[in-house]
């Protein structure tokens, strides 16, 4: 089961155990070329506030995360590497990869030497990577770190990424048409939300993985990206336990699911891998079947495939599920 992000965030917050129609466009199947970015010299300052120059836009690039590697197929360039390929063709299907970008290791090991091997201009990833990482891969190529969340501001944040992307990229053009139909998918779905009549009513977000007999459940707090995502459209996250600076996530068990109560709440769920643990895992559970939204059948298992920490068109994917759930 695919669980990196839950691995790091264990160590990050180990007092949680922390550990993944409409106005979507159709995936990124088939950008514009890379060579039609502009020429001569760059100068992007990263997430560090380190100034990263380059001689012309690049063209190959590598991303070590998935979002990364989505934003780049999103304006329009195809990453030449990406970490954990096979995965991201599950859990990323906004911005698909071709069969031509190269596996260049795990998210959270991936291997210099592949990287290397690809003669890239700029490698892309985030900051919680490392900066041991980055030293050695600054030995070959120039690294460009993006902050990847940030639970105070996740929109934001993700803005600020883009712009850098595409900015190193030269796709500035690109990167802004990119972030301004977010913004008008956000204002459209707000406005059918509002007209339904759903405008204050609540949502909760979560994945989860079964363990033996134990199902583990992972919150999406109020900073979540996707959390972030359903209050811009005027939704309420009824989800107000504990959760990590960062990622805005939590960790629970069923019976930690008794504080979420409200007749008008629906719980939306990510199983992109195919391990549904809410439908399998807990269908004999008497807690879980107790509650609200349980009994009222108001649970909504998002399609496979959108990746809830990604960028503007996985992004675009969650309004469509929002306005499907709140104002269909």
């Amino acid at each position: 089961m695919m669980r990196t992000r839950a691995t790091l965030l264990v160590a990050a917050v180990a007092a949680l155990a922390l550990s993944a129609c409409g106005t979507t466009e159709d995936p990124a199947a088939s950008p514009a070329p890379a060579d039609t970015a502009a020429s001569g010299p760059v100068t992007v300052t990263d997430s560090r506030g380190k100034a990263v120059t380059l001689k012309a836009p690049a063209t190959k690039v590598v991303a070590l995360e998935w979002a990364e590697a989505e934003t780049l197929v999103s304006l329009g360039v195809m990453p030449v590497g990406v970490a954990d390929t096979k995965a991201y063709a599950t859990w990323v299907g906004a911005a698909k990869l071709d069969p031509s970008v190269t596996d260049v290791g795990t998210r959270a090991e991936p291997s210099v030497d592949a990287i290397v091997a690809l003669q890239p201009e700029l490698v892309v990833m985030e900051a919680e990577r490392g900066a041991t990482l980055v030293d050695q891969l600054e030995k070959y190529v120039p690294v460009l770190v993006t902050k990847g969340s940030d639970a105070k501001d996740n929109l934001g944040r993700m803005r600020s990424d883009v712009t850098m992307i595409a900015q190193a990229t030269g796709r500035t053009a690109e990167g802004e048409k990119l972030l301004a139909d977010f913004d008008a998918a956000l204002a459209d779905a707000k406005k059918k939300i509002a007209d339904a009549g759903a405008a204050g009513k609540q949502f909760a977000v979560a994945d989860g993985w079964k363990d033996g007999s134990n199902v583990t459940i992972r919150m999406f707090g109020q900073g979540a990206f996707v959390s972030q995502i359903g209050i811009q459209l005027g939704l309420k996250n009824a989800w107000t336990g504990e959760v990590d600076e960062m990622w805005g996530l939590g960790q629970t068990d069923v019976e930690g699911l008794t504080v979420l109560k409200g007749q008008d709440l629906t719980f939306l769920y990510n199983a992109s891998d195919g391990d549904d643990v809410f439908k399998t895992g807990l269908a004999g559970n008497a807690i879980w079947k107790s509650l609200s939204f349980v009994q009222q059948n108001k649970l909504h298992r998002m399609p496979d495939g959108i990746w809830t920490f990604g960028g503007p068109l996985s992004g675009k994917q969650y309004i469509d599920e929002f306005v499907k759930v709140y104002a269909a």
